[in-house]
């Protein structure tokens, strides 16, 4: 395995791969049974990492499945209005990666007629994609030996070192542990043992098949300073949602896919009753988003 570094990331800890063998045995016995990985479908694949990104899977569950159903191909969701997949997107939050998808796939048939590409730089050509999704749509569809760095890899990944990792010396660290013919296995392995074991909080390093090695696990020993909080991939704190323009915006949006909301009710149905200046103003935003048209009397789905 090869592993790319520039002198200033001369540290030896960068090129260290993550035991590929130990990670593979693991995953094998405690892989979760999760429905997009049973498809190496690519539109499949792009719906449920699109999906993924910053919603929790048991949310993810119950929608992924019901929504390929009414759009099984990028084809069919190109030929709908970008309301009817907001609509459809209902229960995931971040609304506008609805509208994205729905640029995403009307891209894919005037470009690629409604194929996914497996070339990096084309999926990174298409709307809402970016260097995880497209990894990840490379991995997960098209099985090809690269590997994807999200918070559970980078937590991962920056324990293992030892200290923080910036974003191009943890890619490369992961794509040096990536072992030939296996990509999709290893990656999936990883995901889980970030997600499982290697937890933000309470990291469970006793049931860890590479904490030998780890270098953090010797130094937590010692109270060693956990390396992950800022290392590369790893998501820092959300604000908080109660109270916030996001809760608003997604009661908006909730609210048009029962109907046209009315211009006079728009602060109650944000939540916002005693606050009208700012229902209008957070719902400029989901219309300049795409998320929702302003008619002469109120607001509609796109």
């Amino acid at each position: 395995m090869s592993f790319v570094s520039t002198p200033e990331e001369s540290d030896p800890s960068f090129s260290l791969p993550l035991l590929p063998v130990a990670v593979l045995a693991w995953g094998a016995e405690w892989l979760r049974d999760l429905p997009w990985r049973n498809t190496r479908d690519p539109w499949a694949v792009l719906v449920a990492e699109v999906m993924l990104q910053q919603t929790q899977i048991d949310r993810v569950l119950p929608r992924w499945s019901v929504f390929l159903e009414r759009f099984p191909d990028a084809a069919t969701c190109a030929a709908g209005s970008a309301g009817e997949v907001v609509q459809e997107w209902s229960g995931l939050g971040f609304n506008r990666r609805a509208i994205m998808l729905h640029r995403c796939a009307t891209v894919l048939v005037k470009e690629h007629q409604g194929v996914v590409p497996k070339e990096l730089l084309a999926l990174l050509a298409l709307p809402g994609v970016g260097p995880y999704t497209a990894r990840a749509v490379q991995v997960f569809a098209f099985e090809q030996d690269s590997a994807v760095v999200d918070t559970n890899v980078g937590r991962v990944l920056a324990r293992f070192a030892g200290h923080s990792l910036k974003p191009r010396q943890a890619q490369d660290m992961a794509d040096a542990s990536v072992p030939v013919g296996a990509g999709w296995a290893w990656n999936q392995a990883v995901l889980d043992l970030g997600s499982m074991v290697c937890q933000a909080r309470a990291p469970r390093c006793g049931q860890c098949p590479i904490a030998e090695a780890c270098v953090w696990q010797g130094n937590r020993e010692k109270n060693g300073p956990d390396p992950a909080p800022g290392s590369a991939g790893v998501a820092g704190k959300q604000s908080r949602f109660e109270g916030s323009d996001r809760q608003g915006r997604g009661r908006l949006v909730a609210a048009l896919g029962l109907g046209p909301v009315d211009r006079n009710h728009l602060a109650q149905v944000m939540g916002w009753v005693d606050d009208p200046e700012r229902a209008h103003r957070v719902a400029a935003t989901v219309v300049a988003d795409g998320l929702a048209q302003e008619t002469s009397s109120g607001f509609v789905l796109p």
